[in-house]
């Protein structure tokens, strides 16, 4: 583990993309180097459905993210505290990020009461309703329990579409609720908290937010309250400001978000860090990702189709099973999830990797106009991507 006379997160920036704002960079943890731009898959309740952790290694994972209000509640900081934290508990040794528990103010909103306390939850997983309050300081001692590497703030979500006093209300009380979280961490010399940009689609209020955030002592910043509802129109102005006001010299994250063609032009408007259980969902509905999109192994088309999901892929499911044998079984037998999670997990790591690479060669702009015309063959570009990706000078 880091020693106290050295910070538990180093950013080193090691090459710029001369056309847009992409950039390549390491990400020193306790635990494990991360290179970026990276995206995390998620194992919310410290497990990633349908992959083992022996398989993640496999696949080169670095870091993957988990969620501090379902751990909270089950297996609960006892048994985490005697197991010795999260990495020791699922036996992961590379490096993890905890998120705050603010999300599930959107996604359990109807069992969640919002006060300046914090949330007060009527936990799912009990029979009586039982009640949990989930304050600041709360959210922190778990994650401290949990011993993420990076944990996030708890940051007063509201749904993406929402209009009026209440975007300006949640945004303020995050920044108050960061002073509280950055007060009550134990654990800063093994433990980064990132601050989380908010302000719905307001660019005023995400400025001011920015501005507040950045005053605090953090090591990284994540924006949020995004890929929650809004227009993709609305969405990439916002994440392209946040990016631009954020600081150079420190990791940027963008929450929640995970589609392939949305990772390629955020990454171009400046992020580095991104997370979403889509490739785990999607795949357990039967879908493998591929350059192209998606393909949605239940149709018929590929019950005589021998050839692997991807031939440019070297993954275990790619190298090991036809498409015909993955309809045969996809949505019928457990293991059809976890032959296509590892695929689709190797998918958005390969992707990563090989823009990380475009990058340092600094022939990004045409890595994206070639994943572009592969990605939307035969059809047109949506208008958000051509006109966020010209916003960074590249022109499809």
């Amino acid at each position: 583990m880091t020693s106290k006379s050295q910070s538990p997160l180093k950013f080193k920036l090691l090459a710029k993309c001369s056309v847009t704002k992409a950039r390549v960079g390491v990400v020193t943890l306790p635990h494990s180097d991360v290179s970026t731009p990276v995206f995390m898959p998620v194992g919310t309740k410290g497990s990633m459905k349908g992959i083992l952790q022996q398989q993640l290694y496999a696949l080169n994972c670095e870091i993957m993210l988990s969620n501090t209000y379902h751990l909270g509640l089950k297996p609960g900081i006892e048994t985490l505290k005697k197991a010795g934290g999260l990495h020791k508990f699922m036996n992961w040794s590379k490096s993890l990020l905890t998120d705050s528990g603010g999300f599930q103010m959107v996604s359990l909103l109807k069992l969640a009461e919002i006060t300046e306390n914090g949330v007060k939850f009527q936990t799912p997983y009990s029979e009586d309703k039982a009640e949990l309050t989930l304050t600041p300081e709360h959210s922190i001692e778990i994650q401290n329990v949990i011993g993420a590497d990076i944990a996030m703030q708890l940051d007063d979500v509201v749904k993406t579409t929402t209009r009026g006093p209440r975007v300006e209300e949640a945004m303020r009380r995050t920044v108050r609720w960061l002073d509280r979280c950055l007060t009550a961490h134990s654990r800063d010399t093994e433990q980064s908290i990132f601050p989380i940009v908010q302000g719905g689609l307001e660019p005023d209020l995400r400025k001011v937010c920015t501005d507040l955030l950045t005053q605090r002592p953090c090591r990284g910043f994540a924006v949020g309250g995004l890929s929650g509802g809004e227009s993709k129109d609305e969405f990439w102005p916002i994440v392209r400001l946040c990016a631009e006001l954020l600081p150079d010299d420190k990791p940027r994250y963008l929450m929640g978000v995970g589609f392939a063609a949305d990772l390629v032009v955020c990454i171009a408007l400046g992020i580095d860090m991104f997370d979403c259980v889509f490739p785990t969902r999607t795949a357990r509905f039967g879908c493998a990702l591929v350059r192209s999109g998606q393909l949605n192994l239940k149709q018929k088309v590929f019950a005589k189709d021998h050839r692997p999901i991807d031939e440019k892929c070297s993954c275990s499911t790619c190298r090991s099973y036809t498409r015909s044998y993955l309809h045969h079984i996809v949505t019928l037998e457990p293991v059809a999830c976890s032959i296509l999670s590892v695929h689709n997990v190797a998918f958005q790591l390969r992707l990563m990797s090989d823009i990380r690479e475009a990058i340092l060669q600094d022939r990004f702009p045409d890595f994206i106009k070639n994943f572009m015309a592969e990605h939307f063959s035969g059809r047109e570009v949506p208008t958000w991507i051509v006109d966020a990706l010209k916003s960074v000078n590249v022109e499809l």
